[in-house]
């Protein structure tokens, strides 16, 4: 485990009520307050991004997206939020082949050069703890867009906004978890947000072998969320709120034999998996991409909202995060 100084820790604890040069790298940071400010500025960027309104909110401000790990939604949208506010992107994804990563440059210094030229580093990498690292380096704000397995704290801002878009609460809900709980960064980060809100219930369905850490489980239900493990489809609840569907992650398996495997285990949302546990004022939720997770025959059931608000509050809460954290 990567060890970080006890300034660090103390600085990634809490935003507390003010995000102006913090470095967003886990839900641990968050407490209720700091969510509902977000969603404030986040339906303030909602009206500008909906109505084409010019604005020059980060004119003069430059982003560096570091992304190690392939991406389309988050890297998309961390730069359609940025232009959308009058800002600049410094665009490098593949570092490893198109920087000096190449030549044998050190993370640590990588870090630092982008630094130099920006004013925000989004950083997406394959290995849990990296984010952590490059704030501890990194004297502007790093912001997490994904580290291996362990959290993704800007796709789970999106998802509780589009919760709370629908539901106008974000306690007492009961949602339905699906796919590669043991490494879905979403749902790692999903579960910690969703805690920090009293009685929700979350209902946990997965292979076997890609089932969520008991040690985790315990962590969580200490945090007040409940949580129940599912033995197979027939167990699902007929009052979910809300269904979230992953995909098994093919990048975090040793051989294409071993995920085949595992693949052949996981569940897909049909029209008929809807029709029989589904109530009609839920919605079906995916981060994407969608590799063997929901059936596109599910597309047009106005319930499935994850080509339609879910992957549209991405922009929205990422030019809020974005302008917060500039302190605009």
């Amino acid at each position: 485990m990567l060890q970080i100084s006890s300034l660090i820790q103390s600085e990634l604890a809490q935003i507390r009520g003010n995000f102006t040069g913090k470095d967003i790298v886990s839900l641990e940071q968050f407490a209720v307050d700091d969510i509902r400010l977000l969603f404030s500025v986040a339906r303030e960027m909602k009206r500008v991004a909906v109505n084409n309104m010019p604005s020059a909110r980060l004119a003069g401000y430059l982003v560096s997206l570091l992304f190690f790990e392939p991406s389309s939604r988050t890297f998309g949208s961390f730069c359609a939020a940025t232009k959308r506010l009058g800002g600049q992107t410094l665009d490098i994804q593949n570092p490893e082949a198109v920087t000096s990563v190449y030549k044998g440059e050190t993370f640590e210094d990588t870090i630092q050069v982008f630094e130099a030229y920006s004013d925000v580093i989004v950083l997406r990498h394959q290995l849990a703890g990296m984010a952590r690292r490059a704030a501890e380096v990194a004297s502007i704000p790093v912001i997490n867009a994904g580290d291996g397995n362990n959290e993704h704290p800007t796709q789970t801002l999106l998802d509780l906004f589009t919760l709370h878009e629908r539901f106008g609460r974000l306690d007492h809900l009961k949602g339905l978890l699906v796919g590669d709980l043991l490494n879905s960064r979403t749902l790692h980060s999903l579960m910690r947000g969703l805690s920090l809100f009293k009685g929700n219930t979350v209902y946990l369905l997965s292979p076997q072998l890609l089932r969520l850490p008991a040690d985790e489980i315990v962590s969580l239900r200490a945090r007040g969320l409940r949580i129940v493990e599912l033995a197979s489809e027939e167990d699902i609840p007929r009052d979910c709120a809300f269904w979230y569907w992953t995909r098994v992650q093919k990048e975090r398996f040793a051989s294409s034999a071993d995920y085949q495997a595992v693949a052949r285990q996981s569940f897909v949302a049909t029209p008929e998996l809807l029709a029989r546990y589904a109530s009609k004022d839920m919605i079906l939720m995916d981060p994407l991409p969608r590799v063997g997770t929901i059936d596109p025959a599910v597309d047009s059931d106005e319930r499935a909202v994850y080509l339609r608000s879910q992957i549209r509050n991405g922009l929205y809460t990422r030019m809020a995060l974005l302008a917060l954290v500039l302190g605009l």
